[in-house]
């Protein structure tokens, strides 16, 4: 009886490959719902991709409280996290909003033992969520995810600064602008669900001046608002009504973050 070997090997003979078979080509890279993961370079999709797990969680949903150490990254996809301040008192301020764009953890693959601030979901939603020493493995291994990275921290600290010259020399009105704009820019639609309590601890103001705020924008035709439901029913009024903070964030931002990843 012929051996197994053999008759491959006549086969082979009898057949051989043409120019004309096909050949096993090199699948593209899998895309997600996130603009930073998107942009990481091939190589490290291909080693971090296998870890990623998908979760979907609540508006309010903490993910990890100021003092503790971020265990894992979170890239979300159709939702917003608020990085927040909490003071001793317990009154709180949004830092930085983070959506699709980009991703909430980063310190955690710096190496910092504790975050500097909690972060909370801003609206529910889905996310993609990754062990942190398995970023920081990739960050301090591939130059290319380095100055990604880098880039995105940089991104992070002009959305801090110009948030804090904002909330010190602009009205609350004007942060209750910005605040919208820059939520709107991270959801489909024109539409948000937050309570005005809500908004305040993000805003860092008491609920009677976003009460205020709302209620002056409202009159003006620019939102609609009742129980939590807030419309934004004339954005191009509400870009003019802002203060010139939305467009600096918005304008560093797409300048440092690559629109899509070339791989």
């Amino acid at each position: 009886m012929q051996s197994l070997a053999l008759r491959v090997e006549r086969q082979t003979q009898r057949y051989p490959l043409s120019a004309h078979t096909p050949s096993l080509v090199a699948l593209p890279p899998p895309s997600y719902e996130n603009r930073l993961l998107n942009a990481m370079p091939r190589e490290v999709l291909e080693h971090i991709a296998p870890y990623l797990e998908r979760i979907e969680l609540a508006q309010e949903t903490v993910l990890y409280e100021t003092g503790t150490q971020a265990r894992y990254v979170y890239f979300p996809l159709r939702s917003i996290v608020s990085l927040v301040y909490v003071m001793e008192n317990g009154d709180s301020a949004q830092t930085v909003m983070v959506g699709a764009e980009g991703m909430v953890g980063f310190s955690a693959i710096m190496g910092c033992q504790t975050s500097p601030s909690s972060a909370v979901m801003q609206t529910g939603g889905s996310l993609l969520k990754l062990r942190a020493s398995l970023l920081a493995r990739e960050f301090e291994q591939n130059p290319q995810a380095t100055q990604l990275l880098l880039r995105y921290t940089q991104s992070l600290f002009i959305q801090l600064a110009q948030s804090a010259v904002c909330n010190r020399h602009h009205s609350l009105e004007n942060q209750l602008c910005r605040w919208l704009l820059t939520t709107l820019d991270r959801l489909p639609g024109n539409e948000l669900y937050m309570t005005q309590e809500l908004i305040a601890n993000m805003i860092g103001a008491r609920r009677e001046g976003v009460t205020g705020a709302a209620g002056n924008l409202q009159r003006l035709g620019i939102i609609n608002y009742s129980r939590g439901h807030i419309t934004v029913v004339d954005r191009p009024a509400l870009e003019r009504h802002v203060c010139e903070c939305y467009a600096v964030v918005k304008r560093q931002t797409d300048h440092l973050m690559p629109a899509a990843c070339a791989h």
